[in-house]
């Protein structure tokens, strides 16, 4: 099969290197025409880029069309985030998967107004990528699809909505992200919902009682963002949950709780924190002597003291920084 003229016929190089390689493009060979497609790419050469596109949309060659969608990843002009969003759709799953990682790619919002018209396409994988493409933009008019996606059926669609509204952090979004926080039925959306609660205010109460829920989530995962997030917003409410949680089944949520309370700068935590620094665990003794330094708490000294003995190198470290962060303070 040859390919469409088309691709070629429209195109008048300046100089005979790009001519030749234009002309390459119309081989019978797929694979002449993707070493072509390649070469085109690495000159970098604007007035050839129309024959990137051209390929990417007409060459009856999976593989060819594959390799123009990732080099097309390079660019960003309007043309280009149109031809990878019609990508979207191509026939070859293969395709459709290097076009979604191209669009992970850009960096100019003005290609947000380009990739938001794909956001409520009926194909999920289509809105999937859409949304995931727009997340670092913070192009603002992609809001309230994002908003309406979080009910999306298509579990990676809600996802991806929850990245884009966390990255916005419109205030607007908090009450439906606390909802899916718990509600969700997928792990990997409730964990999300949880992380991205992060811009919240500490004073929150409807983002913190979600949080506190997810923190007795049944999926570990959830519940160790779930502490994370805590720490960051060092939510007044949070120690005594927090505190329960270093009795986890799951010693990375006992990591992020212990880290989580550092945080807080609540002193009253001190002595829980103090319990880890003998437990089998050496990452978690390390943490625990890590937050006793920000806690700030003279009664940690005696248990720090004694871990100064402890057989991990890096544990003995954090003791030896938490005891200059006390005695420092009380000096």
């Amino acid at each position: 099969m040859t390919v469409p003229s088309m691709i070629v016929s429209h195109l008048d190089a300046s100089d005979p290197e790009s001519a030749a390689l234009l002309a390459r493009l119309a081989d019978e060979d797929a694979a002449v025409r993707r070493i072509a497609l390649l070469d085109i790419a690495d000159l970098e050469e604007v007035e050839l880029l129309p024959a990137l596109v051209a390929t990417l949309r007409n060459d009856p060659a999976p593989e060819v069309r594959l390799e123009a969608a990732r080099v097309l990843a390079s660019w960003e002009q309007e043309e280009v985030v149109e031809a990878l969003c019609g990508a979207l759709l191509d026939t070859d799953e293969a395709v459709r998967v290097a076009a979604a990682q191209s669009l992970t790619e850009l960096k100019d919002p003005a290609s947000g107004a380009v990739l938001s018209g794909w956001v409520e396409r009926p194909e999920p994988f289509v809105r999937a990528a859409a949304l995931r493409g727009l997340r670092e933009l913070r192009f603002n008019r992609v809001f309230e699809p994002a908003l309406r996606a979080l009910v999306d059926a298509a579990p990676t669609v809600r996802l991806e909505a929850v990245g884009v509204l966390g990255w916005l952090k419109d205030p607007r979004a908090l009450p439906p992200l606390a909802a899916l926080a718990t509600e969700d039925a997928e792990t990997g959306v409730r964990r999300a919902a949880v992380g991205a609660l992060g811009f919240a205010p500490a004073t929150d109460s409807v983002v913190t009682a979600a949080l506190l829920g997810a923190l007795r989530d049944g999926a570990w995962q959830v519940r160790e963002e779930a502490a994370t997030t805590l720490g960051k917003l060092r939510a007044p409410t949070a120690r005594n949950p927090l505190i329960a949680a270093l009795d986890d089944g799951y010693w990375q949520v006992r990591l992020r709780a212990v880290r989580a309370l550092g945080q807080t700068a609540d002193a009253s935590a001190a002595p829980a924190v103090a319990a880890l620094l003998t437990h089998m665990v050496s990452n978690l003794r390390k943490e625990a002597a890590l937050a006793l330094g920000e806690l700030c708490d003279p009664r940690s000294l005696p248990a720090l003291r004694e871990a100064l003995q402890d057989r991990d190198p890096d544990v003995r470290k954090a003791v030896r920084i938490a005891l200059q962060q006390i005695e420092g303070a009380a000096s």
